[in-house]
């Protein structure tokens, strides 16, 4: 049976757009759905497990799961209202159908191993020919496997994995896909169920009334979820969806939260700047938690906490320090990084990268990052225990040792340690958090210690972190050079968001790096960072600068700059990690720290705009 493969060279009708997706999730793992219909990344059981699909990172060789209509047709996407089940509309000449797309969240108790996407296509006016082609490639693609067919069933077996695909209707199979063609009524549905399967988990069968029920339960489930949250301000539906986003990207099993669920979406379409981000970023997290908490959603902030206690992570002892920059999500410290050399990239952005080098880079603004996030469960959630006081103390008493000392910095360069100001500011976060919980709660603490190095921090920024050349607050100790990361210095409270030094280091980053509001990094031919080529403009940067404008008190250029950044969301309010010279979004998508930027800088507007 012919179901129709894609052609060979590397072009952009192959590839979707990165925008043109929409994210659905089981708090385990995730896929991505493209506005064709088709699944192009999904990998199973888990977020950091190897692919499934892959089709977005080689067209050819990756594996997909297409789904369409077969004549042609106009396609619309959006979430389920106040959801994350995706929908995606079918508009032809003789109907209108829809995809509903989702995974159930399982209850942790009773069938935590069962791991089911379920696809659901309905026709809601007229008729409409579908065609459907399941096409797994496993292990990155390098896996090679069987199947196995009934009428209504297929099994895939590869060495590492077994999945059952159900159906209402019948399927074929050619040998390695498997797939059907059907036509549905006005008021018909079919029903597709994937399912991971093992000694312990069998196929299952999907019937009608299970996938509406199923249907039912998920939507119950966000909404139950999303009516937690306190935020009712101007920009509710775009908060709502990030925090709907940042609870898609945590892993249940271990309150993990990953930075985005994708790996080697490239940052420059052609270039090398290809990550993988399916772990967890003490830095991204810790941020992730404080956007959590504002909104009221102390749970999530509860079970980060035990991640980092269950697993140790601040009782790390390594060659960077108590704490590395990222972990697995089952907070394991080795995630070696390789390039699957067979996978050609998005459009030919090679290489391809799985796991992560910059485990061991030092990156000493993590710890400001994370005590921070400890310093607001403690004063917005439940106090913490006198075991995690035990750890956040240690590890204040390193940072005073060692926060004067080079390092790779937040943007996790590959050019050599420097002394950046970023590093220092959140290392005075750190310590400064420290104290004020010591103070507050009277727990037992070297404050004399602890202020010296606080007070030290602060004097050597204000004195060698400051360029009169530039009038500006600058990227590392003595040089010239401007770096958008200082804009988190009126937010830590480090300096008064109205103080003429912040002032003027306003007006130079809104000289050289922002563009019609969207922000640069940094300029890497003044500052190297050990990569080839130009990188987009950073989003998170960019809502950074909406909160510094808030609170400099440049309300309508701060209302107008995150106008204009919603504008740069995709379809759904989604964004990648970068927006490129023509409005695309780069880099892995969706990402966590661009949306924990969002809700904190329209939360901190609304108030301030009253």
């Amino acid at each position: 049976m012919e179901f129709g493969t894609g052609s060979g060279g590397v072009d952009g009708a192959r590839y979707l757009p990165i925008s043109e997706h929409g994210l659905i999730g089981d708090l385990r793992t995730a896929a991505l759905v493209g506005t064709d219909g088709t699944i192009d990344w999904y990998c199973c059981p888990r977020f950091d497990a190897p692919s499934v699909f892959a089709s977005i990172l080689d067209a050819d060789k990756g594996g997909s799961w297409e789904l369409a209509a077969e004549v042609p047709a106009r396609t619309r996407q959006f979430y389920f209202p106040d959801t994350n089940v995706l929908i995606t509309r079918f508009y032809a000449a003789d109907g209108v159908a829809e995809i509903q797309d989702f995974m159930p969240v399982v209850d942790e108790s009773r069938e935590a191993s069962r791991h089911r996407l379920i696809r659901r296509v309905i026709c809601v006016r007229g008729t409409l020919p579908f065609r459907t082609r399941v096409a797994p490639r496993f292990g990155y693609g390098a896996e090679a496997h069987t199947v196995r067919t009934q009428v209504h069933e297929a099994v895939f077996e590869a060495p590492s994995i077994s999945l059952a695909l159900t159906s209402t209707v019948p399927l074929e199979s050619d040998g390695t896909d498997v797939g059907s063609h059907f036509k549905l009524l006005e008021g018909e549905s079919v029903v597709f169920a994937l399912d991971k399967i093992s000694d312990d988990v069998r196929p299952q069968a999907c019937p009608h009334a299970e996938a509406e029920e199923q249907f039912e339960a998920t939507v119950r489930f966000w909404r139950h979820w999303l009516g937690r949250s306190r935020y009712r301000g101007r920009w509710r539906e775009m908060v709502h969806r990030s925090a709907l986003l940042l609870k898609l990207l945590t892993y249940v099993p271990t309150g993990a939260i990953v930075a985005a669920p994708t790996t080697s979406l490239p940052e420059r379409v052609g270039g090398e700047r290809n990550w993988d981000y399916r772990y967890v970023w003490v830095r991204d997290a810790a941020f992730a938690i404080y956007a959590m908490l504002r909104l009221g959603f102390t749970t999530e902030a509860e079970a980060f906490m035990g991640f980092l206690s269950d697993r140790g992570i601040m009782r790390g002892v390594g060659p960077t320090g108590p704490l590395q920059i990222m972990y697995g999500i089952d907070g394991r410290t080795e995630l070696p990084e390789s390039e699957p050399l067979h996978l050609e990239g998005h459009l030919g952005s090679a290489p391809v990268r799985v796991g992560n080098a910059a485990t061991k880079q030092l990156q000493l603004d993590i710890y400001g990052a994370l005590i921070d996030s400890v310093y607001l469960y403690d004063k917005w959630g439940q106090p913490i225990s006198s075991d995690h006081w035990d750890e956040v103390g240690a590890v204040v008493d390193w940072l005073c040792d060692h926060w004067d000392q080079p390092d790779e910095g937040v943007w996790e360069t590959r050019g050599g340690r420097r002394n950046f100001v970023y590093s220092r500011l959140m290392c005075w976060v750190a310590i400064e958090r420290a104290i004020r919980m010591a103070n507050r709660r009277g727990l037992p603490a070297d404050l004399p210690r602890w202020q010296r190095s606080r007070d030290a921090i602060y004097r050597q920024i204000m004195r060698d972190g400051w360029s009169a050349k530039r009038g500006a607050f600058v990227q590392g100790l003595g040089d010239d050079v401007l770096d958008a990361s200082v804009l988190m210095m009126p937010m830590a409270k480090f300096i008064s968001p109205t103080d003429p030094k912040w002032l003027s280091t306003l007006d130079a980053l809104t000289t050289d790096l922002v563009s019609d509001s969207l922000v640069y990094r940094y300029d890497p031919e003044a500052s190297p960072d050990g990569l080839r080529g130009a990188e987009g403009t950073f989003s998170i940067c960019s809502f950074w600068y909406v909160e510094a404008l808030t609170r400099a008190g440049r309300l309508e250029d701060a209302r107008l700059a995150f106008e204009k950044m919603l504008t740069y969301g995709n379809h759904l309010g989604l964004y990648a990690e970068e927006i490129g010279r023509s409005g695309e979004q780069l880099g892995n998508f969706p990402q966590a720290f661009t949306h924990l930027s969002l809700i904190s800088a329209a939360f901190n507007l609304d108030r301030a705009l009253g």
